[in-house]
């Protein structure tokens, strides 16, 4: 019987340097796209795909994250004597229920390996999710949901994969690819970082996961023999041809890197267009900036 995929890990240990200075004192992590945190983004897929139990590898300085998802009495009390009850709601959304969220430490920045790692002992012996919080994903079916409904039929241990350009596969793990099923594909190797003419494909692994715990086993021996940083992909990769297996989703939707200050700003326009209370604004300034531009060449 397979179980049902219900935690997930949330490696947010990461210092967020290519965001300094704002991450000098706030976690990347909840730096806004338009009015949510990125985070936000990410519990909210997960609990579409059914996420119960959401598990934090954090570092020191990421106390505000914590504080995110903690009820703000105050707050709530001042919004409910003004009568806001649309941004009550908003609020409550955010909450997280007692004992629903968990945060482990990661004291040494080892690689996502490591951080997926650091949280075996809330995994247990079931199958996880993994979420990387800078890719968010712009889709009418949330990704892992799309992620979980396509492992109630294949089992073992599937990535969300997308197509990139021949010549950005230098960064990214890429699938080399045993049989392409259309949406899905099965895998037979995976190969972090290659050189753009040693890739197999351009079926490039972004942050979605779903695990079986050997993974976590495939990682504890790592743990003691690997230098430098553990990767996940090689763990992942040593579960190729076993019972278990190894799929790649290509899922729908638009992925954003919001790990990059591009990323992050195209993410911005992208979603504020999205919205029915910003949209007219937004196009009409950047029909504005196109106009200029185009009078200036």
């Amino acid at each position: 019987m397979k179980h049902k995929v219900s935690k997930a890990i949330f490696p947010v240990a990461g210092m967020g340097t290519r965001f300094l200075p704002a991450t000098k004192s706030v976690p990347k992590e909840i730096m806004t796209l338009v009015d949510r945190p990125l985070v936000q983004y990410a519990i909210d897929e997960a609990r579409a795909a059914g996420i119960k139990e959401f598990i934090f590898v954090t570092s020191r300085g990421k106390g505000a994250l914590e504080d995110y998802f903690d009820h703000a009495p105050q707050l709530e009390q001042e919004l409910k004597k003004k009568g806001k009850t649309e941004l009550l709601e908003t609020l409550k959304s955010t909450n997280m229920d007692s004992g629903a969220i968990a945060y482990i430490r990661q004291h040494k920045a080892l690689g996502l390996g490591h951080a997926v790692w650091c949280a075996r002992r809330l995994i247990g012996n079931e199958p996880f999710a993994v979420m990387l919080p800078d890719d968010v994903i712009a889709a009418e079916k949330p990704c892992l949901q799309q992620m979980v409904e396509a492992y109630e039929e294949t089992g073992g241990n599937m990535v969300a994969a997308m197509e990139v350009p021949r010549d950005k596969t230098s960064a990214y793990g890429i699938l080399d690819v045993n049989e392409d099923m259309g949406s899905l594909v099965s895998v037979k190797g995976m190969v972090e970082k290659p050189k753009v003419e040693d890739a197999p494909s351009n079926l490039a692994v972004i942050g979605r996961y779903i695990l079986s715990p050997t993974i976590l086993k495939n990682l504890n021996k790592m743990k003691s023999g690997a230098g430098g940083e553990i990767q996940l992909t090689d763990a992942i990769a040593q579960e190729i041809g076993g019972k278990e297996g190894v799929h790649g989703l290509r899922f729908r939707g638009q992925r954003f890197d919001c790990g990059s200050k591009a990323g992050f700003l195209q993410a911005t326009v992208a979603f504020g267009l999205a919205r029915d209370d910003l949209k007219d604004d937004l196009r009409r300034y950047i029909n504005e900036i196109a106009a200029v531009d185009k009078a200036a060449e």
